[in-house]
C-alpha cells in the first residue's frame, strides 16, 4: 500500500531538466482526489483498506487519511460486511466474521462524510476472488557483483527466486508481494542488543503468462540483497504472498510499474492518467486514485543463514576515542552520548560511548521482540 503513494508523491513532484517544460494539468490547485488502497483475501485474516485525499497538484504537502466514513463490502449475493475505522485512514474487516471466498464477486462501497469531497459517495467494479495455485519453490542464490583487490574483498549479493505454474490455467496474471524480516545483534554489550528488522516489499511484482503455452512461472526474480546491508549478517526470513489477478488488474499494475522506471513529465506519466477500479456514484467524472485488490492468496516462507563477502560494516564508527575513566562525568549521557563499552571491573575502570544510539540500542532500527516464526526452520529440521 505505501507503493501507491510513494507513487503519487513521485509523479507528481517529478523534477524537470533539459528542454523538457513541466506540464501541469488544468486542474484546480485545491482539488484532492480519494486514494483507495486495499486487499481483500480468502485468507481468515484481517483486510485492510486505506483511505486518503491525494496532494493537490503542484502544492507540497503530506498526504492526509480520510477520517470517518462508512466503508462496506457486499458480494454478489447482497451480503454486507462492515469495516471498522481503526485510524489514519485504516478500515478493516473482522477477520472472525469475515473472509473471501473464491468465485465470488465483491466490490467496496466507501461513504464521505468529508466537505472536501462533497460527502460523495463511492464503488468499485464488482471483482472476482479468483483461486490461486500454491508457490511451487522459493529459492535464493549467491554470485559475485564486483571483484575485489589488494585492498578490497569482492562483493557478493543474493537473489531470492520464485518458481510457480497453474496446471488448470485459471490463474494466467500473476502477482506477488513479500515481508523480509532479519535479525539484528548489535556487536557491543548494551541493554537492548538483540533485534528483529522487519521491511515490506516495495515493489510491484507481476507476471503476464496469457501468452504462453503453459501457466508457468520460473526464476522469477522476487528480491536482491546487496551487500551494503546488513540484512544477512545474522538470520534473514522473507516470506512471499501469491495473488492471481485478471487482465485489467494486470495492467494497472503494468501502467504503475511503467511509471516508476521511466522519469518523463509527460501527462500519460502522472497518476491521474492510470485509471482504477473505483468510482464516484455522484460524479462518475470524477477522477479516483488506487485499487481495489480481490484475490486467493498463497504463501511461503523461507530463512537464509548464510553471509556475503563485501558486506558493509556499520558500527566500526561506533566508539569515540580514546576512553574515559569511569569517575569522568560524561555530559548529555543518553541524550547525546550513550555507553557501548562498560569496562568498570578493569584497573583502571573505564568506559568506551557513541554519539549514534543505532550502535548502542537496537530498537531505534527494530523490535526486541521475537516474530513468533523465527524459530521454525529449526523446527523445519528436526
Amino acid at each position: 500500500m505505501k507503493l501507491i503513494r510513494l507513487i503519487i508523491l513521485y509523479a507528481i513532484f517529478l523534477p524537470v531538466s533539459g528542454c523538457i517544460t513541466k506540464f501541469m494539468p488544468d486542474l484546480d490547485e485545491k482539488m484532492e482526489l480519494l486514494v483507495v488502497e486495499g486487499l481483500l483475501t480468502d485468507q481468515q485474516e484481517t483486510n485492510t483498506i486505506r483511505l486518503t485525499k491525494s496532494l493537490p497538484f503542484g502544492k507540497k504537502s503530506n498526504i492526509k487519511p480520510l477520517l470517518g466514513c462508512t466503508v462496506s463490502i457486499i458480494d454478489d449475493l447482497d451480503n454486507s460486511w462492515s469495516l471498522k475505522e481503526k485510524g489514519n485512514g485504516y478500515y478493516i474487516t473482522d477477520s472472525l466474521n469475515f473472509r473471501g471466498v473464491t468465485g465470488r464477486k465483491y466490490k467496496l462501497q466507501i461513504q464521505s462524510h468529508s466537505s472536501v469531497l462533497n460527502n460523495y459517495s463511492y464503488e468499485s467494479l464488482p471483482m472476482e476472488l479468483k483461486p490461486v495455485p500454491p508457490i511451487d519453490n522459493l529459492f535464493w542464490e549467491k554470485f559475485l557483483i564486483e571483484e575485489g583487490d589488494d585492498r578490497h574483498a569482492p562483493k557478493e549479493g543474493c537473489e531470492i527466486f520464485l518458481d510457480a505454474h497453474d496446471d488448470k490455467r485459471e490463474c494466467k496474471f500473476f502477482r506477488w508481494d513479500f515481508t523480509e524480516t532479519w535479525e539484528l545483534i548489535l556487536p557491543f554489550i548494551v541493554p537492548n542488543r538483540v533485534c528483529w528488522v522487519t521491511n515490506e516489499s516495495g515493489s510491484i511484482l507481476i507476471k503476464n503468462t496469457s501468452l504462453l503455452s503453459e501457466a508457468s512461472v520460473s526464476r522469477f526474480p522476487i528480491n536482491f540483497i546487496s551487500p551494503a546491508t546488513d540484512r544477512l549478517k545474522e538470520k534473514y526470513s522473507i516470506i512471499v504472498n501469491q495473488y492471481s489477478i485478471n487482465e485489467e488488474e494486470y495492467e494497472y499494475w503494468d501502467k504503475m510499474q511503467r511509471l516508476t522506471e521511466h522519469s518523463g513529465t509527460l501527462y500519460d506519466n502522472i497518476p491521474i492518467s492510470v485509471p482504477g477500479n473505483i468510482y464516484c456514484v455522484e460524479d462518475p467524472t470524477e477522477k479516483v486514485l488506487g485499487y481495489f485488490s480481490v484475490s486467493a492468496k498463497t504463501s511461503r516462507r523461507i530463512f537464509i543463514a548464510t553471509s556475503l563477502s563485501g558486506m558493509v560494516q556499520l558500527y566500526n564508527d561506533c566508539p569515540i576515542s580514546p576512553p574515559i575513566p569511569l569517575e569522568d562525568p560524561v555530559p548529555t549521557l543518553g541524550t547525546n552520548v550513550w555507553i557501548i563499552i562498560d569496562h568498570r571491573w578493569n584497573i583502571p575502570p573505564f568506559i568506551i560511548y557513541t554519539d549514534k544510539k543505532f550502535c548502542a540500542d537496537c530498537t531505534t532500527r527494530g523490535t526486541n521482540i521475537k516474530p513468533p516464526f523465527w524459530d521454525d526452520d529449526i523446527l523445519n529440521q528436526r
